[in-house]
């Protein structure tokens, strides 16, 4: 009997549809196993390029994590019992996207993800560890099992990669800024190599345990964790949800919207840069518990 394996996803650009494609390539080769690729929709969908309004509108809804309206899988996909989920999501504001949030919150999801193996593949600038906290407990709503996870980042300098990847998101084209700045996002290299994390996949499909598959994932790559980042991230939660809060509702949305953007570029460009320092001073100190934070976010517990 076949395995039926469900690749469910949501991607702008079309940068997570490639990583994807080329992740899958070793099961859809194998003839024992059924892939169904499904594009989570929105009934209001999001715009590729952004302009900066939109950009800066969608904070308070994602990183709250608010459930927009969903359109309904067809009806082939709800009425099949998956042997595997690879569930591909974009980071918006430190958080699952917005759509991937929304379906995860919607009844379809409800019935889809339970009790099923789920392989989350995540693409984001470089801070992915708390929207992945968040995935978990997504999952956990629905009853699905995590058994891999697999984070691709842009591994450009922090600083950098803002630059390129605002560029990329307002322009809609993936290009060098100013003729000499790398391209943003994933690389092609590590696009194209990602068909190896699909081959430990396939092999663990067909055994039914998916045990110490996330460990064999991790060896070849499929997760970096830049405590630097882990850092930055956490502390940013905390204050993006006093951010949220206040803009979220509020009748002064668009004046704080405007607040906030002025924050995030002090945030990047002055803060951010400071904290990197203190972060390295204090290293020696923290080596043991960088370490284990480092194991606990490259694992699925």
């Amino acid at each position: 009997m076949k395995k039926k394996v469900l690749v469910l996803y949501y991607s702008q650009s079309g940068q997570l549809k490639r990583v994807l494609d080329r992740l899958t390539e070793p099961i859809q080769l194998d003839d024992n196993v059924e892939i169904t690729y499904c594009k989570i929709q929105l009934e209001q969908d999001f715009l590729f390029p952004w302009n900066k309004e939109d950009f800066f509108n969608v904070f308070p809804e994602s990183f709250r994590q608010i459930a927009q309206p969903v359109i309904a899988p067809v009806d082939e996909i709800l009425n099949t019992k998956y042997d595997l989920i690879i569930l591909g999501y974009q980071v918006w504001y430190l958080s699952p996207s917005i759509p991937i949030n929304s379906f995860l919150k919607s009844e379809y999801a409800q019935h889809i993800f339970a009790n099923t193996p789920v392989v989350t593949v995540s693409g984001s600038r470089n801070m992915w560890v708390m929207a992945q906290e968040k995935m978990k407990k997504l999952l956990k709503d629905v009853n699905g099992q995590l058994v891999g996870n697999i984070a691709l980042v842009d591994r450009h300098i922090n600083l950098v990669s803002v630059i390129t990847i605002v560029d990329w998101m307002f322009s809609g084209k993936q290009r060098r800024v100013w003729g000499f700045l790398p391209k943003p996002g994933i690389s092609n290299e590590e696009i194209m190599n990602s068909n190896r994390f699909g081959t430990v996949i396939k092999n663990y499909l067909f055994k039914e345990n998916y045990q110490g598959m996330q460990t064999e994932l991790v060896n070849i790559g499929a997760v970096e964790v830049r405590h630097f980042l882990v850092s930055m991230d956490k502390k940013a939660n905390r204050i993006f949800k006093v951010w949220s809060a206040l803009i979220y509702k509020s009748k002064n949305r668009k004046t704080l919207l405007k607040i906030f953007n002025y924050y995030l570029f002090i945030a990047i460009w002055l803060i951010s840069p400071i904290v990197h320092m203190i972060h390295l001073l204090l290293y020696p100190l923290k080596y043991w518990k960088i370490k284990k934070d480092e194991k606990y976010f490259q694992g699925i517990d």
